[in-house]
């Protein structure tokens, strides 16, 4: 089919290409919202639209817990951004606000950690998509002493005992420890 619109001059191909990669993207910007949990470290904003004083920015403690105007203590991590959205919203809307417009944003996410036989071992912002490979490369490589199949994950909130063994094209969270182990000789 080789139709162009005319307004536009625009194979219809191509227009429908880009129709499906604009949905797409939507759809994992969603899904990524409801999936993401809230943790210890992660920078948010909070935002009502029309109600300055309710607009707050602010990094997550270790306890998991923010203190909001009007709505006190409020838990959380574990919560995804679009429950913190519907708890906030929920909140106000209960005796404060008629229909208030809440928007939660994740501006920064808590670091991953890399320990062990890399170059600058320590804290490195996570970004989507993050693999061992690439927190090796952040890492400044692995040193001379380094094994490449002792590579080890620790999950955010389990314990040594509870590592994984990893490749390098493993996936890394926000919060996770890599382990690079020393290689025997």
């Amino acid at each position: 089919m080789n139709l162009v619109f005319r307004h536009f001059n625009v194979p219809f191909a191509a227009l429908l290409t880009w129709l499906v990669l604009c949905a797409s993207a939507m759809v994992s910007a969603a899904d990524s919202s409801e999936t993401y949990r809230l943790g210890p470290g992660d920078l948010i904003q909070i935002q009502v639209y029309g109600e300055q004083d309710l607009t707050v920015k602010v990094r997550l403690e270790e306890d998991g817990y923010l203190s909001y105007p009007f709505l006190g203590e409020i838990r959380v991590a574990g919560s995804s951004i679009d429950q913190l959205q519907q708890k906030i919203r929920s909140g106000l809307r209960d005796g404060y606000l008629v229909n208030p417009d809440v928007r939660v944003y994740l501006l920064e996410s808590r670091p991953v950690y890399v320990n062990g036989q890399v170059r600058k071992p320590g804290g490195y912002a996570y970004v989507p998509g993050l693999t061992v490979q690439k927190a090796i490369a952040l890492a400044g490589g692995l040193t001379d002493l380094a094994s490449q199949r002792g590579l080890f994950v620790m999950r955010e909130g389990d314990s040594y005992q509870n590592r994984v063994s990893a490749d390098l094209n493993m996936r890394l969270g926000p919060g996770d420890t890599l382990v690079v182990e020393e290689r025997f000789f």
